[in-house]
């Protein structure tokens, strides 16, 4: 008889064993630093549960998280939200995450956008508002009006960066938190000095250095084509900004502006009305809106990119001077287009 109760009390101990490894070993079943598992409000039960993670490969055993979390009675208060699964992370751990409904954060990473079909994208990604909710956010002028923004000028609120939020984050708390980046930006940097000395507003200096991002990459040029731009304000020329017609026409492959372009009635067309176009077209770097807060002094009124493709341009105050680099380049261009067809580039 002794010897059958200390066979129980091993194979006892033995499972004991076994079962702690099981809730408190390694759970993960993933080579990857982390996973995340996406669990919707309308399906919160157990089969849901298990399923989400057998389909995304996550547990190596889901049976145990299914016998753990019934003997604790966690199944019915699994909180619906986006989960991170660490590798290497226990079933024990997993079960307190679920039943005390710690989400995820999330990272919106934002660079240069272009349109708001872009944003809505990178925000239903990561979060739960689908890409329509966003968009009907975006151009609702009623749940913008509490930003001091419309749905042209949306963008300006924007400062490209990484922000963190739970994946249940709602729309007005994710515009809070971009509203409050960008206010913190302005306060920087002696910004709102060189604001005050200057004749454009915030959101013009926004949108001018969009125009200007779109422009080219290289930064000595940007302080160039910054002034170029200002002193066609202040001279009320037509902008007259390639970039402009690209954003107009939705087409932002467009390596050339034909003269059938520029009829485009948009307001973003800046060859067709004088002055800044109604939003941004871009998102732009934090260092372009710098460079058109630091723009230099000149009597530039013409550009035009280099023969060489260099990527970089000539500057004239004149335009009879920037006729001549205008007629190089565009002999350049037809030789390399001419080539392109026929096969040779």
């Amino acid at each position: 008889m002794k010897a059958f109760f200390k066979s129980v009390l091993l194979i006892v101990f033995v499972l004991g064993i076994v079962f702690g490894w099981l809730i408190f070993g390694s759970a993960t079943n993933f080579s990857e630093k982390n996973k995340y598992v996406l669990i919707q409000k309308k399906a919160t039960d157990k089969s849901s549960i298990l399923k989400n993670f057998e389909e995304n490969g996550i547990l190596k055993y889901p049976f145990v998280l299914d016998l753990f979390s019934s003997i604790t009675g966690d199944w019915e208060h699994i909180k619906p939200g986006k989960y991170e699964v660490k590798n290497g992370q226990n079933i024990w751990s997993i079960a307190r995450q679920l039943k005390k409904g710690r989400t995820a954060e999330m990272k919106l990473v934002i660079n240069r956008l272009r349109i708001k079909e872009d944003l809505a994208k990178l925000i239903s990604k990561s979060f739960s508002p689908d890409s329509v909710e966003v968009m009907n956010y975006l151009n609702s002028n009623d749940s913008l009006a509490k930003w001091n923004v419309d749905s042209n000028t949306v963008f300006t609120m924007i400062i490209p960066d990484t922000y963190n939020f739970y994946w249940d984050a709602s729309l007005d708390k994710i515009f809070q938190k971009l509203h409050d980046a960008s206010s913190s930006f302005w306060t920087k940097n002696n910004r709102e000095n060189k604001l005050a000395s200057g004749h454009l507003s915030k959101m013009e200096v926004y949108i001018l250095a969009s125009i200007v991002d779109e422009e080219t990459n290289y930064d000595s040029d940007k302080f160039k084509i910054a002034s170029v731009y200002i002193n066609r304000l202040e001279k009320n020329m037509p902008l007259q900004a390639c970039p402009t017609i690209k954003y107009a026409m939705k087409d932002f492959t467009l390596t050339r502006i034909y003269e059938k372009y520029l009829s485009n009635p948009s307001l973003y067309n800046t060859y067709r009305h004088k002055g800044l176009p109604p939003g941004p077209i871009c998102t732009p770097s934090p260092k372009t809106i710098d460079i058109i807060l630091n723009a230099p002094k000149t009597n530039y009124l013409f550009f035009v990119a280099k023969s060489d493709f260099s990527g970089y341009h000539h500057f004239s105050s004149n335009f009879t001077e920037h006729n001549t680099y205008a007629k190089e380049y565009q002999k350049a261009l037809d030789i390399y287009m001419a080539e392109k067809q026929a096969g040779k580039n």
